[in-house]
């Protein structure tokens, strides 16, 4: 082949790399991939540095809105195709729409997926409202995620990873990031530390998006001036979907959302999951949201990129300026002083009525009984307080007898009498006239 030729070949690779980037070019896919779809216009979406597919809109003949996206590389091929196969177990296990392909149509890096556009409007996550609205939904929708049985993604053969094998990832990623030399110190220090922190990857592996940033949350709304009234109609781009860390899902929105909106979707999340998350969860969401910087550094290393390396470079010098010391630590514990124990003061013990006071005397028409009251300080109880009041009477020679029909109640058995008291107990209580009752000597 002459110079001229090859460079004619060149430049028709160029050509057909640049219309396979058209709209046009993808709006004759989606026809090919879909039988009586006729497209009468197309868009395409403006695609950010690195991204792997190329994304258009397309209306047909019958006013139907289709999505066209084809893969740039050979790998986010791969991944477009086990993402379709899982797309297909989820589409009715899930409470939201997810971009089921309707058809394909090859191309050389794979194929490109059609599918009916999905309706609502990608998420502004620093505009998320708080409160039991939409970001309570998302919330919901995360959980929905993460509740899905791990066999589904099994079976469509994604990837599959172990808290030990996930943190062992990560540590990879950071030593690979560190090896360019535009790791600022304070960060790579930081993320050391948190990696090292064992305690911290403790968590059970979770069906993951991989990717839930907020242009793949999409929402309606009810009133387009009232943002809280928004709930959650759509993910899209499953291309990185896994079993691993759910912290994963909740990163972005740990990142970017206001304070209270995090407060709203952790805690809606937490409510919806079928099992309790692991207590570490917004840690590790707030770290993988940090260590997503790195992609594109290690990404721009490895292809010679030396402006997309200058970029990624200035995030993470962005990045540590803003970060916060100890906001991956793990909070101090929590140390709950014991209650003081308050003993219930004693009940006051009754004491006999005083013989000496009006209406309390045997015989007076009053029940003794009722004029107890509690001892005074030094006061001594009378030791017959124990004999029965009827038999008490009779023991102090008031002559009150049993009245007809009553029984004999069974003697206690009297105290020991005082000292100087010997000579007066036998006679007080033989003054009851029974013989048989028995009297317990002291």
């Amino acid at each position: 082949m002459t110079s001229g030729s090859a460079s004619s070949a060149g430049s028709a690779e160029r050509v057909e790399r640049a219309a396979s980037r058209s709209p046009a070019f993808l709006a004759a896919l989606a026809s090919a991939a879909v039988p009586g779809l006729d497209p009468v216009s197309a868009r395409s979406v403006t695609a950010a540095p690195g991204a792997e597919f190329d994304v258009a809109f397309v209306v047909d003949d019958r006013d139907r809105h289709w999505v066209v996206r084809a893969p740039r590389t050979a790998a986010a091929g791969a991944r477009a195709d086990s993402a379709a196969a899982l797309l297909a177990l989820l589409a009715r296990r899930l409470p939201f729409q997810v971009p089921l392909p309707t058809g394909f149509a090859p191309v050389t890096q794979g194929r490109a997926a059609v599918y009916p556009y999905l309706p609502g409007r990608p998420l502004h996550l620093p505009a998320l409202p708080a409160g039991a609205g939409l970001a309570a939904d998302v919330g919901r929708a995360v959980a929905a995620v993460h509740n899905l049985p791990r066999g589904l993604f099994d079976e469509a053969g994604m990837p599959s990873y172990e808290a030990d094998a996930w943190r062992a990832r990560r540590l990879s990623e950071l030593d690979r990031a560190a090896a360019t030399g535009h790791v600022p110190t304070g960060l790579l220090a930081r993320w050391e530390e948190a990696l090292d922190d064992v305690s911290l990857w403790r968590f059970a592996p979770t069906p993951v998006h991989g990717d839930l940033a907020g242009h793949h949350l999409l929402a309606l709304f009810e009133s387009d001036e009232d943002a809280t009234t928004g709930q959650v109609s759509g993910i899209v781009g499953w291309e990185d979907a896994r079993v691993g860390d759910p912290a994963d899902d909740l990163a972005a929105i740990a990142d970017f959302a206001p304070a209270g909106a995090v407060e709203s979707v952790f805690e809606a999340y937490a409510q919806a999951r079928t099992e309790p998350p692991d207590p570490h969860l917004r840690r590790r969401a707030l770290l993988s949201a940090e260590l997503r910087l790195l992609a594109p550094l290690t990404t721009a290393a490895a292809a010679g990129d030396s402006e997309q390396v200058h970029l990624a470079a200035g995030a993470l010098r962005h990045l540590e300026e803003r970060v916060e010391e100890g906001e991956l630590s793990a909070p101090p514990p929590v140390v709950v002083a014991p209650k003081p124990t308050v003993l219930a003061s004693p009940l006051p013990l009754p004491r006999a009525a005083d013989p000496g006071r009006a209406g309390s005397a045997p015989g007076s028409g009053a029940d003794p009984e009722s004029a107890t009251v509690g001892l005074d300080p030094g006061e001594v109880l009378d030791p017959t307080e124990a004999i029965p009041s009827h038999q008490r009477a009779k023991a102090q020679g008031g002559g009150a007898a049993l009245e007809e029909g009553d029984s004999e109640p069974t003697q206690p058995i009297s105290p020991r009498p005082a000292a100087g008291a010997g000579s007066n107990a036998a006679p007080r209580a033989a003054a009851t006239g029974d013989p048989t009752e028995p009297i317990e000597r002291p």
